[in-house]
This record gives C-alpha cells, sequence and structure tokens, in this order.
C-alpha cells in the first residue's frame, strides 16, 4: 500500500539532474495483537496497505564479479555519477550495482543514495533468490540511512530512505509497518520540501494516501486494535499528490496515471476516472509494469462501461 508505493513504485525514467532520476513507485508499500487480527489486516486491501532459474550464492558472487569486469571506470566523481545516472538510465543493474559498490564506503550521500536504490532495484530483479532478496533490501536500508546521516538536505537521500524502510518493514510484521507509515511520510514530505519538482516523491505521496483511504472500515477497526492511531488520508490529498506529480513532469509515469484513474473511481467521478485510466490504458509500453498498468487499466475501463 503505502509502503508498496515505495516498493516498486516508479518505472523507470532518465535523470535529467542529479538524484533526479528515480524507479516509480508501483513501488512508495507494506505486509504484514493477535494472528487472527494480523491475518485479517493483511488480507485484501489491506495488503497494499500494510504495504521477482534463481542463481544459488556462489553462482551470483561468480556472476557479479564477471559484470564487474565489464564496467568503465570513470576517473573523477562527476564522472562517475555521470556513469552511474547513465547505466540507471539504461536499465543496467548489475552494472550499476557494481560501479557503485566501489564506494560503499564514501561519506557522500550522492554516492550512498545511488546505492541504495540500485541495491534495492537488484533484489527486485525476476527470479532474485530469496534470502538474496532479502539481503539487499537490508542492504539498500543501510546505504539510505548513512545517506541521510550524511547529508540531511539532500531530497533524494529522504525520498530513498522512506522507500526502503518500507521495504524493511515488509519482514518486520504488520505493527512495525503501521508505526513505520509515520515515519515514511514524514521523508517523503520533506523530499518534496527540499525539492518540489520531483513528480516521483509526490507520486509516492499520493500512493500513501490512496493505501490508506482505500481501507476498509472493518479493516481500520483492526489496524486500531494493533496500533492505537493508525494512519489516515482522504482521495482528496491522494489526488492533489497525484496531480501535481503529473503538473511537474506529465507522463513521467503510467502508473501516476492509472492512480490517477483510480482514485476518482473512488471518488465516483466516473467521467474524469475515464479520461485518466484511457490514458493509462494508451501509454506506450516501454517496461514490464507499463504492461501491468495496461491490464489493469483496460480491466478496469471494462468495469466503468
Amino acid at each position: 500500500m503505502a509502503w508498496r508505493a515505495c516498493t516498486r513504485f516508479v518505472s523507470r525514467t532518465p535523470s535529467t539532474a542529479r538524484g533526479a532520476g528515480v524507479r516509480g513507485t508501483n513501488r512508495c508499500y507494506w505486509t504484514t495483537t493477535s494472528r487472527r487480527s494480523a491475518a485479517a489486516l493483511a488480507s485484501g486491501r489491506a495488503a497494499l496497505l500494510l504495504g521477482l532459474p534463481a542463481l544459488s550464492c556462489l553462482g551470483y558472487e561468480a556472476y557479479n564479479r564477471m559484470q564487474s569486469l565489464a564496467v568503465l571506470h570513470a576517473i573523477g566523481q562527476e564522472e562517475v555519477l555521470e556513469q552511474a545516472d547513465y547505466l540507471y538510465s539504461c536499465a543496467e543493474t548489475e552494472k550499476l550495482y557494481q560501479l557503485l559498490l566501489q564506494y560503499k564506503d564514501s561519506d557522500d550521500a550522492e554516492f550512498l543514495w545511488r546505492l541504495a536504490r540500485a541495491s534495492r532495484d537488484l533484489s527486485l530483479l525476476p527470479n532474485m533468490e530469496a534470502e538474496r532478496k532479502k539481503q539487499l533490501m537490508f542492504e539498500a536500508f543501510e546505504y539510505a540511512k548513512r545517506a541521510l546521516e550524511k547529508d540531511d538536505k539532500c531530497f533524494a537521500a529522504h525520498k530513498w530512505y522512506a522507500v526502503c524502510l518500507s521495504d524493511v518493514g515488509d519482514y518486520e510484521g504488520v505493527k512495525v509497518k503501521i508505526g513505520n507509515s509515520y515515519i515514511i511520510r514524514e521523508h517523503l514530505e520533506r523530499a518534496v520540501e527540499l525539492n518540489h519538482k520531483d513528480a516521483t516523491s509526490l507520486h509516492i505521496l499520493g500512493y500513501w494516501c490512496f493505501a490508506f483511504a482505500e481501507l476498509p472500515w472493518y479493516q481500520r477497526k483492526v489496524a486500531a486494535v494493533i496500533f492505537a492511531s493508525p494512519p489516515v488520508s482522504t482521495y482528496e490529498e491522494a489526488l492533489a499528490f497525484f496531480l501535481k506529480a503529473e503538473e511537474v513532469d506529465p507522463d513521467f509515469y503510467s502508473k501516476n496515471l492509472l492512480m490517477l484513474g483510480k482514485t476518482y473511481m473512488g471518488m465516483k467521478d466516473k467521467q474524469k476516472a475515464l479520461f485518466w485510466l484511457t490514458k493509462a490504458k494508451e501509454y506506450p509500453a516501454h517496461t514490464l509494469e507499463d504492461k501491468e498498468v495496461h491490464k489493469e487499466a483496460v480491466d478496469l475501463l471494462k468495469k466503468l462501461g
């Protein structure tokens, strides 16, 4: 949900400025005081709120070493960051990770938040081994945390800290996940405050709001049992963030178009829902996520008639 917004949230977009490029949130999410309550909360739409041939560990490490040989080494810091952003825009996830891993002990937040993003992206590759995925998720969170410690004025550090905190929450249970939701929103809002032109942060905030706005009353009640004061939001609040993201960077992300359509559906505005869902359906499918968005948009348009 709000977290998942942080997990697969954004489709890959080329970076046009330092720290501008980010993966879309299908990703800004969550997963998992009684077992019965936790199960009830994790079911249905609440799962959104409390909210990819696997290689062996040895094989994976050998593969990484081979990939690292293909990475071109730039000389200066600016050159390395430019190369990293180029590899990101080309979806060269393994090469990007190997390049930035050489700077894991850096004191520069610009290297660290990019390494957090690369570690996370690597964990989400198809057929990633479960244990390796978990390791990369927690690794990404540590890099994001260090980036924030090195420079709390870096908007991207705040954004990726929020995303990665959501990710690790999937392994820590419902109560921790809901508790982290407040922290996630704080860091996303700080990211927007530091860079109000970052469409991805705005989109993730919209997704966060949508997830809690969509939570049925009975699941809110269960959440209240687990957590005294669970987060709340409205479709109107979610809409404002999605529209702002679109204003900042029109058509930057197929998922944002889809979420606008779903938000208007939640608000019972059929005409506007049809408009945005049609745009989502017609969005060029460059990524797997774009194809998933297309399919969901088609299904929702059929329901709307």
